[in-house]
């Protein structure tokens, strides 16, 4: 699920590639503020506090990956790839139990975020849709709540 998003308008294919998610967020600045929202929120919230435990202590590294992983994902550069390698989204989150409460919250903070400060319904909507996909196949914790076996880490 780390492919690149692009959610484009009909168009001519030169607009189709100047429309990206990224560039309709505001590139690098509006990136940033959706992923500092996110965080900021996660740290204020009472109510993402079990999401909060499941990060570092300081949030600074973790708001920089996040930047670089999302600013490719909405197709601008590919800062997280050149940096890191390939992202392995799935096994680089492995280490953290993600059931459907921990995917629940996530996504509840996302939503917000998403709500908060992207002011385009239609990108909004796109956002919203792909970032539960992506959280979704983020889970590897067995549940009581008949988990596809697929989406399930086996040790």
């Amino acid at each position: 699920m780390s492919e690149t998003i692009v959610i484009t308008p009909d168009s001519s294919a030169s607009e189709k590639l100047a429309d990206t998610p990224y560039q309709r967020l505001g590139g690098e600045e509006g990136v940033r503020k959706l992923v500092d929202h996110f965080y900021d929120l996660m740290e204020l919230e009472p109510r993402f506090a079990d999401l909060r435990a499941m990060h570092p202590t300081h949030s600074d590294q973790t708001r920089d990956k996040l930047y670089l992983f999302l600013s490719g994902w909405l197709g601008g550069p590919d800062l997280y790839s050149a940096r890191f390698g390939h992202p392995r989204l799935r096994m680089r989150h492995f280490p953290y139990a993600i059931g459907t409460k921990e995917r629940d919250d996530w996504m509840a903070c996302m939503v917000q975020t998403l709500n908060d400060v992207v002011l385009d319904p239609a990108l909004r909507r796109k956002l919203h849709e792909a970032f539960a996909g992506t959280a979704d196949w983020m889970r590897n914790k067995a549940e009581s709540d008949n988990m596809p076996a697929g989406n399930v880490v086996h040790a």
